[in-house]
């Protein structure tokens, strides 16, 4: 069957008996690759259910269906998959990580903002985590700043009334204990917006760390985002 250079999408041959079958089906592959939404890009085996449009990044090892199409998008298409190859430069958005990317002729690269020839990207990302408050003066979170980082600002609001003896509190880093926002409102729906005032490197992971000012928490819940570059490097 002869097929469009890009989406390869089927072509209505002269003479052609049922040319809506034809059609129907460029039609369908144009619907799932135009505004392209990815299920996943890690799932290995085709699922039992899926609905017409539905789409998968197939990645290697993958089973059944998919095993001999790996690097494919595979397109659920009446009850069955069709398959497209992905171009250098498509972009989609992906449903089960929540997040942008692009592909670089090869992988998959999220948040990617520009891409040399040998896949080495500029990302740009977004860490968002909740922070339960527990009783003292500091809560610390898990390392939430991957190494080798460029911290742009952390946002967030206040989720659940924070309590306490604090009249107010404070978000940073170790040895920056407000570097991202200080007399922060405890209330629900305050919020922080701390803009990183010049580059700011971290080369190790690195949490953020939540100090009260002028007591100490005794609950709350806080939802922080932390948003940041990396600096990729090119393949051999």
């Amino acid at each position: 069957m002869v097929k469009t250079a890009n989406l390869e999408l089927p072509l209505v041959q002269a003479a052609q008996a049922q040319k809506h079958v034809t059609v129907n089906e460029a039609l369908a592959l144009l619907d799932a690759a135009a505004q392209l939404r990815l299920e996943s890009i890690t799932v290995l085996d085709p699922p039992v259910e899926a609905a017409d449009g539905t789409v998968y990044f197939v990645p290697a090892g993958a089973t059944g269906a998919w095993a001999l199409e790996p690097g494919k998008l595979a397109v659920r298409a009446n009850g069955g998959w069709v398959f497209v190859t992905p171009r250098a430069g498509w972009r989609a958005w992906v449903i089960d990580s929540a997040e942008a990317t692009m592909f670089d002729g090869v992988v998959w690269v999220h948040g990617s903002l520009s891409i040399s020839p040998n896949g080495a990207a500029l990302q740009a990302k977004t860490v968002e985590i909740d922070v339960e408050l527990t009783a003292g003066a500091i809560v610390e979170t898990d390392p939430v700043i991957p190494a080798t980082a460029v911290v742009i600002g952390v946002s967030g609001v206040v989720c659940e009334t924070i309590t306490g003896t604090l009249s107010s509190w404070r978000v940073g880093v170790s040895g920056g204990e407000d570097r991202y926002g200080h007399g922060l409102g405890v209330s629900l729906g305050s919020w922080v917006q701390g803009v990183t005032g010049q580059p700011q490197a971290y080369y190790a992971p690195t949490a953020l760390r939540l100090e009260a000012e002028g007591g100490d928490f005794t609950g709350g819940r806080v939802r922080l985002a932390v948003h940041l570059l990396l600096v990729g490097i090119p393949r051999a």
